[in-house]
């Protein structure tokens, strides 16, 4: 696991775990390639908070929009978030929303460094 937390020490705990699972006996040359690709395309919980409160008071949806989720982004921007009800549940879950967008990225890395 050190290797991993050396490459990317900004994962979250979950994530972290979830990625040295998914690498196992990588080669550390090939883990290096992950990293640097991971890195640039995943998203950061902080991020997506702010994105959510910015949608409280602006436009809604927009944390849907930066998790690729455009559908779901109309839905809330074109509804006020649902009536504020799905903005609010996706405050008190983000962490999971980033995450799941992140394993989702994990695996699309992983399959294009196996040619």
């Amino acid at each position: 696991m050190s290797r991993i937390l050396d490459l990317m020490p900004e994962l979250e705990p979950d994530e972290l775990q979830f990625v040295q699972q998914m690498l196992g006996d990588m080669p550390y040359a090939e883990m290096q390639q992950f990293a640097n690709i991971y890195r640039a395309r995943r998203k950061k919980p902080q991020e997506v908070l702010i994105l959510i409160i910015v949608g409280f008071f602006l436009i809604a949806g927009l944390q849907r929009f930066y998790l690729g989720q455009i559908g779901m982004g109309l839905l809330y921007f074109f509804t006020g978030g649902l009536c504020f009800i799905g903005t609010i549940l996706d405050l008190i879950n983000y962490k999971r929303l980033t995450y799941e967008f992140n394993v989702k990225e994990a695996q699309t890395v992983k399959a294009m460094l196996r040619y």
